[in-house]
Formats: C-alpha cells, structure tokens, sequence
C-alpha cells in the first residue's frame, strides 16, 4: 500500500508521532547545552569527496557565467565547518540529505541527518554526546531495549569501546594494523592472505579499502552493539579522510562510530583542519572514484580554504531515521519517515 492510504497511514502515525517528540526533545538537549541550531543550504559545489559516496546532481542555469552544475549534499558537513571558520562554536542540524544508490531497510535515498559540532573539544566529547541523544530517544520513546531482526541492546547500559584494531583480532581472526605502513597505508597482500585464511572471499584485484571493508561488513558490524551499544574507534588513516591522525598511533585517526543492534546510528570525527592535507586526502578518493566508477567530484576550494581559519574541532553524523526507528522498534526506515519515496 502507498504511504498515503489511510489505513497505512493509521498504522504509522504512532511511530511519526513518536519521531516527532525524539525530535524536539534532542533539540531542546543541545539548546540546553549552548548550541545553536542552523540550518545548512542542500545545493553545493561538490557533495563530498568519497570513492563510494554518491550524490544528485542538478544544475544552476542563468543566461550569464552563473550557470555550472551543482550538487544536492550529502551531508551539511562542508558547511557547517564553514561556520565554525566564521566562529561558530557549537552548532546542530537537522539536515535533509541525500543519497543515490543507497536504499534498503536501512537506507532511503532523502533522509534526516542529524549533524553536530563542537570547537576545541577532544572527540571523546562527542562520543560521550551520541551516547546521550541515543539514550534520550529511548526514553522519550519509552523503549526499554533497542530490537531489530534477532539483536537486541540495552541503550541505557554503558557502551563497549573497541578500537577498529580490536574488533578485527577478535572477531575476524585478522591482525589489522600487521597490514599498514607506518602512516596508516593499506598493504592490499597482507591483508588479502589474512582475509582469506579467514575465509573471506576477496578478489585478487580487490585494494586494502575494498578488503578492508568485506571484513568489517561480513564479519565486525554484525557482531556490534548487541546487549550494549559500542564505539568503534581509531579507524586506519586510509579510512577516514575527514579525521585528524591519532597522536597515539600515526597509522589510525580519530574517527569513531556507534552501533546497536548490529546498525551504524552515528559517525564522528576528531576533524582534520590541515588544508593540504585534506586536499590530498580528497584527490586520493577521487582518483579511485574514477577507477571504479568513472567518475569524480569536484573539490569544494571553499571548503579547503575556510579550513585554514577553522578551530580545533569535533563532530558527528548520526542517522536519525535509524535512531528512531530503533527507538520505536520499526522494521524499515520508510515506517518511520512521513513521506517515504515509493
């Protein structure tokens, strides 16, 4: 039935309900914290600069020199670290985003994005944050536990914290950081023959990322956040492009994500600020998004330019969609969005 029959629309109004209160409670939780909402514009210069992220694209059309392709985001990202160059301090955003090929249970092609940012705090702040908008949204859900398919958690119970390194010794059998040169490097053959007495299917073309991936998708992601939530943290270098380097371990950078039920609900960073650094990052990932996929993004020279004049900084994209789907024990993300693209 379309999402506009009455009778599917009686059965979903509860959870759109409860979405709706998960919503203004997580906002009046950042006011109350001295933040400032904003709201980030959805046409840009470039959607972001990932191999594997992939964006709609539209033009602006004039009868002058304005007209040039532009891009719907993918994240208010890029933007909102713009406003921290023009000295914003703590920002949040409610952000329609969109994405192509993304569409699934878990997936819709336009979704809420809920975005935040804090100046001159260490990411373990932030951290700390979407432990507390996951918690909130139990509570004002009244969901005693998170569920979906077989999995459950406790979102009130205190959070497993897993280096990237950990998770795959012990659930993947693989030595991950054996496999990275000292600045964070994939080695693509040492991981290969790991993955594979692992017995993971890998092609013999498959590089480091595209390993790297299988494992974490086969074999790490679905063993997360089960009874408790968990942080994922310390991702290698080479996968996180947005992250400053650990000054712990020059092969890992800060960049840490959130699970329960075995469902990623938030990514953040420790947010790299290093203008040369980030473009070479973002060239690295347009190149292999030309090899895969014939195509790249352009580089957001704004952007770029505005990092020389951003603070230190710490932010997170959680996925709200999932947030309150796990909070009202929806099976699919289109139960809980009020029009769902057919």
């Amino acid at each position: 039935m379309p999402w506009w029959d009455t009778q599917n629309h009686a059965d979903r109004l509860p959870l759109l309900l409860k979405r709706g209160r998960v919503k203004a409670a997580i906002r009046a939780h950042f006011e109350g914290h001295g933040f400032t909402e904003v709201e980030c514009g959805a046409l840009v210069a470039s959607p972001g600069n990932e191999t594997h992220l992939h964006a709609f694209e539209t033009a602006l059309t004039g009868t002058d020199a304005t007209s040039r392709s532009l891009y719907l985001h993918t994240s208010p990202e890029f933007a909102a670290k713009k406003l921290l160059a023009a000295g914003e301090t703590r920002i949040f955003d409610f952000a329609r985003v969109f994405r192509n090929r993304e569409r699934g249970r878990l997936h819709a092609p336009e979704f809420t994005m809920l975005e935040w940012y804090r100046a001159r705090e260490d990411y373990e702040v932030v951290m700390d944050d979407a432990l507390a908008v996951m918690r909130l949204a139990a509570n004002v859900a009244e969901a005693a536990e998170f569920r979906h398919r077989d999995a459950v958690c406790d979102p009130r119970a205190e959070a497993d914290r897993l280096t990237v390194a950990q998770a795959f010794t012990h659930h993947a059998g693989i030595d991950l950081l054996a496999t990275l040169s000292p600045q964070g490097e994939g080695y693509s053959d040492a991981l290969r023959l790991r993955a594979r007495r692992g017995g993971i299917d890998v092609a013999d073309d498959d590089d480091w990322s595209d390993i790297f991936a299988k494992v974490l998708t086969l074999r790490v992601e679905p063993r997360l956040g089960f009874e408790r939530p968990c942080i994922l943290y310390e991702y290698p270098v080479c996968e996180a492009a947005l992250a400053r380097i650990s000054p712990r371990d020059g092969r890992v950078a800060e960049r840490f994500e959130l699970y329960a039920c075995g469902v990623e609900l938030a990514n953040g960073f420790g947010e790299l600020t290093d203008p040369a650094q980030q473009r070479a990052r973002f060239e690295i990932e347009m190149a292999k998004k030309q090899l895969v996929y014939g195509k790249r993004y352009p580089l957001d020279e704004d952007f770029l330019s505005a990092l020389a004049g951003m603070p230190p900084a710490s932010g997170v994209a959680l996925g709200f969609d999932r947030l309150v789907m796990l909070a009202t024990g929806a099976p699919n993300i289109n139960d809980v969005l009020w029009t769902p693209l057919l």
